[in-house]
């Protein structure tokens, strides 16, 4: 997303921070638009705006991407300074009051550029439970500006720093006759004072001149010292058990026990969603829009584009809502759940040895993770990657190898029907896929990867309120993203069979279908539907009547094949056009080789048995 040019900056309010102290969620609370927080880096390398009413007047609040300090050494941090430079009428700048020293600095840096500044001292509760108590109005005197002590998740904090914003607005409309704020130290008598001529202590101190990083550390250091006392406190349960869980012992164990418990959630949780919708679809909505379309419309074509055997409301009913809907929702319940503990870099911290192995880090596990919800904000979300080598892997195993949620749903709809080990095999298929990309696309690509630098978190037990509105927003923006493309592609499957051109491409790929990969010659529906979406590239196979083999090869071609048409879209955007083409192309013949391979060795293995 490019930034914005068009916001007057009389008008803008910036939101500024460290990545993981919880920027996301004061934007959400304040602007009302429900904006995804998470607690790793790389979630907000693009920024969102909003509007913020204040004073009677209504503003645009930028969440800037979180950054560590003004100095670009990335994406995130050159935005940040874009939109500094730019200019703006306040800040909100939130500090974590359990890593405070790292916090100033950033707090320190904002202020060359004179621009009014309101403080928010966050998570206080992850302080205090560690022992660290905070004298607000002491940390206010010494940064010149307001500190109001928040707990934004719990919405704690936030009226106030609606009225102190106002006070800074109305302040900082008193500007001096060459234009410049009138005030940038002294915004409230009860909480800011100007400093007292050569005091040596604040940062406002004429004495104090911040003239490189090491004064601005040890201004840090100084202030941190001065506001902060640490009493004596043993550690709580959730915090040994955070530092547990980057060990290995028992840290595998608990990353082991975890990803059981996601497969769960999503296996039975969505089979259990399942069973309940099907009757509903299949015994009252199908038949009501059978019932009312043959009251007015004649037996034909168009009826049956409409209610007939690939019809656009049977089959969007059964793919869409009984088939898809209840594994995703069932993913992103437990999703969010690990994303907003915190749990998710623990994870990538503990398996840091094992993805360097394969030329990447253990920060990549991230990405690959948030592949499985949608492989578009996985992309996206590795331009946090160290290098361009970096998110270039990452890319292609996701397109290779991670199948969205989605598809993971028709999938299990598939291996239903047959076995218990077909989806276990597909799981490890995957697994041996994704090594395999990792390492080919790690000799073929240029470059290095960095060693892994990654924040940790606090790890928390997520606050039911945000997080019951991360889950909402993500399900809203999974049927508002999916819900046109899945219906493109069950208008198409309608039209394809009902005008015969279905068969008349199935004659033509049969030598490639039927003999190479073993599938009915109606399994090129899943070839051509899955150009739309990936999950439409298994969804017609489970109306088919497959052998196991057939519907193991059929699931391995729908996992490798084309990326849908938002993933080729993003990769043309992030990668262009060239590495787009190479990664689809590469993704087509892989498929179709391996399935038809997976094929002809089942054969023959049946054949000898």
């Amino acid at each position: 997303m490019s930034i914005s040019h068009e916001i007057n900056p009389r008008d803008r309010i910036l939101l500024i921070g460290n990545p993981n102290v919880g920027k996301s969620v004061f934007f959400t609370e304040l602007t009302g638009i429900h904006a995804i927080s998470s607690n790793y880096v790389g979630t907000t390398v693009s920024y969102m705006e909003g509007h913020l009413p204040v004073g009677g007047k209504e503003y645009t609040l930028i969440d800037v991407p979180g950054t560590y300090s003004l100095t670009p050494t990335s994406d995130a941090e050159s935005i940040a300074v874009h939109f500094l430079k730019s200019g703006a009428k306040a800040i909100i700048c939130v500090l974590d009051a359990s890593n405070l020293e790292r916090n100033l600095y950033l707090a320190l840096e904002l202020q060359k550029y004179d621009i009014p500044t309101v403080y928010t001292l966050n998570l206080l509760d992850v302080a205090e439970r560690r022992g660290t108590i905070i004298n607000d109005r002491l940390l206010a005197q010494d940064l010149g500006a307001p500190v109001i002590p928040t707990i934004a998740v719990k919405k704690q904090g936030i009226d106030e720093l609606i009225q102190e914003l106002n006070i800074v607005l109305n302040e900082e409309s008193k500007v001096t006759s060459d234009g410049s704020a009138a005030n940038n130290i002294s915004i409230n008598a009860n909480t800011a004072t100007k400093c007292k001529q050569s005091c040596g202590k604040c940062s406002q101190c004429p004495s104090k001149r911040l003239e490189s990083q090491a004064d601005i550390w040890s201004m840090a250091r100084e202030i941190r010292q001065r506001v902060s006392k640490q009493e004596t406190s043993s550690p709580s349960f959730i915090d040994r058990l955070g530092d547990a869980m980057v060990k290995p012992m028992p840290g595998i164990p608990i990353a082991l026990l975890s990803m059981a418990m996601l497969i769960g959630v999503v296996v039975f949780g969505g089979r259990g969603l399942r069973a309940g919708l099907l009757p509903l679809v299949n015994e009252i909505i199908v038949p009501f829009f059978r019932w009312l379309f043959a009251l007015f419309i004649p037996e034909g074509i168009f009826l049956n584009i409409l209610i007939g055997e690939f019809g656009v409301f049977v089959i969007s009913f059964e793919w869409i809502l009984a088939l898809i809907f209840p594994y995703v929702l069932c993913f992103y319940i437990a999703f969010s759940f690990l994303e907003d503990s915190g749990y998710l870099p623990r994870v990538s911290v503990l398996f840091d040895n094992v993805m360097r192995k394969l030329g990447i880090q253990g920060g990549s596990l991230i990405y690959t993770v948030m592949g499985f919800g949608c492989a578009v904000p996985a992309i996206i979300g590795t331009r946090a990657a160290t290098s361009r080598k970096e998110r270039l892997i990452v890319t292609a195993a996701i397109c290779f190898a991670i199948p969205c949620i989605s598809q993971t749903g028709a999938l299990i709809a598939l291996f239903s029907a047959y076995d218990w080990w077909m989806m276990p095999a597909m799981v490890l298929f995957g697994l041996v896929l994704f090594i395999s990309v990792s390492l080919i696309a790690g000799k073929l690509t240029k470059g290095k990867v960095e060693p892994l630098i990654i924040e940790v978190p606090n790890l928390l037990m997520p606050e039911p309120k945000a997080y019951g509105r991360k889950l909402l927003t993500r399900m809203k923006h999974f049927l508002k993203d999916a819900e046109v493309p899945m219906l493109a592609a069950v208008v198409l499957a309608a039209l394809l069979a009902e005008t015969g051109a279905l068969n008349a491409i199935a004659r033509f790929a049969e030598p490639l279908v039927s003999r190479w990969l073993g599938m009915p010659a109606e399994a090129v529906t899943a070839l051509i539907l899955g150009i739309v979406r990936r999950e439409m590239s298994v969804a017609p196979l489970i109306a088919l009547d497959l052998t196991a083999l057939q519907a193991f090869v059929g699931g391995a071609v729908a996992l490798m094949y084309i990326p849908c048409i938002s993933v080729f879209a993003i990769l043309t955007k992030e990668f262009k056009l060239k590495i787009a083409a190479i990664i689809t192309v590469s993704t087509i013949i892989a498929a179709l080789f391996i399935g038809g391979l997976i094929n002809q060795i089942g054969q023959l293995f049946l054949q000898l048995t």
